[in-house]
Order: structure tokens, then C-alpha cells, then sequence
């Protein structure tokens, strides 16, 4: 006996979309296993039955950015690279995911179809799939609009690629121009109306990261360059691996629309959020290779070498400015710009 699926007719989510019953399984399967369509999440059982084969990675992530629309993307979007580009930046190749939803009572459920067929978009460039989840609805005024949390796990295509492996004499290399993410949420934010066509970094890292994998690239380390951007990544690096970093600040591809806000706001570029780029540590000889291989296959043709790990002045970071003076950089401090991701 087949059960008739009916479309929410409401405008906005209803407490009863919640409670478990009818109006629940009509959105969940309605919007949900609609855009998510796959035989094992299709199966409806209380967990997913998976196919692992080999050594693993797993991670989570919550995403709470504000706002949940903004240029370059959405937090559908965000959710699904942010959580792929975990697994990728360990050499996994992404293949599951959970999805949880945080939904405020009057979300409107256009917004919601909008970003979950962001979402099912995002999930077609790695071929990954969504294979279990949860719904939870909230009283008005108990959550900011949405709230979603992914968990994703991945097959280890290339191993030993850790923040303690980096070596003196690598190249360090990020892979497009910095502080996209950061400055789109706070233009989107403050509402500015800037003469610009500035756009949120927010990308899938896989395809280019499977190249690098299948072109058998020597990769000792590899990071999306998050919240605490650039400089956050570095420090941690030089810190784990009881190394020196140096850095040319002339070398590091900034945008003008990024530089011009980072002026306005009294911001440092390699501080703000990335969502679609990555730093690598390599030996200094394939360095150029690598370069090439990530503008030829990458959503960005800025990729570049901008420093090299070195044996002294370990646990630190050091910036050449265009001067050709020098300081430390340091790891950002306070909360420069909340709910980025």
C-alpha cells in the first residue's frame, strides 16, 4: 500500500512540521529525500548502512552564518563544501554525509527549497550523498532562521597529509586570493552597496584536490583557510610542526574589493574566512607543478607561492611586508566577525 506524499501548502514552517507526524514526513520527503533522492537514505532506517573500505576520515560541522543568503552562496551551500572540504583537505575522497536542520517556526519554506537545491547542487560536484538526517523545528524566536549541522565521512585516497608533517625547505602555496568570505558576509551584513562585484570564495575543494591526488603530488600538509584565514593556518602549522614559516606579503593574492574593505574596517586580509581555499605545504622543487595544476583545474587562477618553511625561529610566523621590513603574524585575536560560518 503506497503512501500519498503531499507538498507543504503552508508558506513557512509550522511547529507541526516537527512533531513527527503527517506535516513531518510530508516536508521531509517533499523537500529533503526529494533534492537528497539516494536508494540509502531512500531506505528510511534509523541509521545508514555504509560501505567502508579502508582507512577513514570523519568530521562535523555546524553552520550558523548570518546572513543565510549572501553573495557567492548560501548556507546550504556552506554545509556541504564546508564539510567536504574538511574530508579533502585530508586526501579523502568525500562520500557520505548526515544532515541536521534547526528550523524556526515561520521559516519560509521557499527559502528552505532554495537551499536545499543549493545543497543537492553542491553534493553533485563531489559525488557525494546524504544518507541520513534529522528535522527539528523551534519556536519562534528560540533559533535564528536555520541552523544546520553535517557530519561527512571519506575514503583516504592519499595518507600521511597531517599539520605535524610539514618540512624545512617546503613550499607553502594557497591556492586563490584570500579574505573572499570573510569580506562577502560583511558586506551582505552592514548592507553596503559598494560598486563591486565581490563574491563569497565558497567552493567545492574536491575536484581540484582529486587532480592534485591523481597527478600523485607529495603533499605534507593541507587546510581550507577558515575562520581565523591565513594567519590562523600558518601558526597552527608552525606550531604543531615545531617549524619556521616565512611569508612574502607582496606574494599573497588579495583582491582590491577585499583590500578596500579591509581598509574601510581596519581588517588584515589573512585574518578574514576563506570557504574555498586552501593552503599546501610541498617539497619546494614540484612547487611550481602544483601551482599549475591548481589555476588549471581550480574555481581561482590566483594560485601562488607565497613562503617556504624554514629551520629556525620555530613556532612562528614571519611577514615580509612590501617594504622589506619584517614582523610577526601573529594568530588573529577576538572575534573579529561572528557567525561567518
Amino acid at each position: 500500500m503506497s503512501v500519498e506524499i503531499k507538498l507543504p501548502t503552508e508558506k513557512a514552517v509550522q511547529l507541526s512540521h516537527g512533531g513527527g507526524g503527517k506535516e513531518m514526513n510530508n516536508l521531509i520527503k517533499s523537500i529533503f529525500f526529494k533534492a537528497f533522492a539516494n536508494p540509502i537514505l531512500a531506505s528510511e532506517e534509523d541509521a545508514a548502512v555504509l560501505n567502508l573500505d579502508g582507512p577513514t576520515a570523519f568530521t562535523t560541522d555546524s553552520f550558523t552564518v548570518s546572513p543565510l543568503f549572501f553573495a557567492g552562496g548560501d548556507i546550504g551551500k556552506l554545509a556541504v563544501a564546508g564539510t567536504v572540504n574538511d574530508l579533502a583537505m585530508m586526501g579523502a575522497e568525500p562520500q557520505y554525509l548526515s544532515c541536521s536542520f534547526i528550523i524556526e517556526e515561520g521559516f519560509a519554506i521557499a527559502s528552505l527549497k532554495q537551499i536545499v537545491a543549493s545543497m543537492a547542487s553542491e553534493l553533485h560536484k563531489s559525488g557525494t550523498r546524504v544518507v541520513c538526517g534529522d528535522t527539528k523545528v523551534v519556536p519562534k524566536g528560540c533559533a535564528d532562521g536555520l541552523f544546520i549541522n553535517t557530519s561527512g565521512v571519506g575514503r583516504i585516497l592519499k595518507p600521511h597529509i597531517s599539520v605535524n608533517h610539514l618540512q624545512p625547505g617546503d613550499a607553502i602555496i594557497v591556492s586563490g586570493d584570500i579574505g573572499r568570505h570573510g569580506a562577502a558576509i560583511l558586506m551582505a551584513r552592514e548592507g553596503l552597496n559598494l560598486e563591486s562585484d565581490l563574491r563569497s570564495d565558497c567552493a567545492n575543494l574536491w575536484p581540484v584536490v582529486e587532480q592534485l591526488i591523481a597527478a600523485n603530488i607529495t603533499i605534507h600538509a593541507m587546510r581550507d583557510a577558515t575562520r581565523g584565514g591565513l594567519a590562523a593556518v600558518l601558526n597552527e602549522w608552525a606550531q604543531a610542526s615545531k617549524v619556521g614559516i616565512s611569508v612574502a606579503e607582496s606574494q599573497i593574492p588579495v583582491s582590491d574589493e577585499v583590500k578596500g574593505l579591509c581598509e574601510l574596517y581596519g581588517f588584515e586580509p589573512h585574518d578574514l574566512a576563506n570557504e574555498g581555499t586552501f593552503i599546501l605545504a610541498v617539497p619546494q622543487a614540484i612547487a611550481s607543478g602544483v601551482v599549475e595544476i591548481i589555476n588549471r583545474y581550480g574555481d581561482s587562477q590566483t594560485a601562488a607561492i607565497i613562503g617556504q618553511v624554514e629551520d629556525n625561529h620555530h613556532g612562528k610566523v614571519i611577514l615580509t611586508t612590501p617594504w622589506g621590513s619584517t614582523r610577526y603574524l601573529d594568530l588573529p585575536q577576538g572575534e573579529l566577525l561572528p557567525r561567518i560560518c
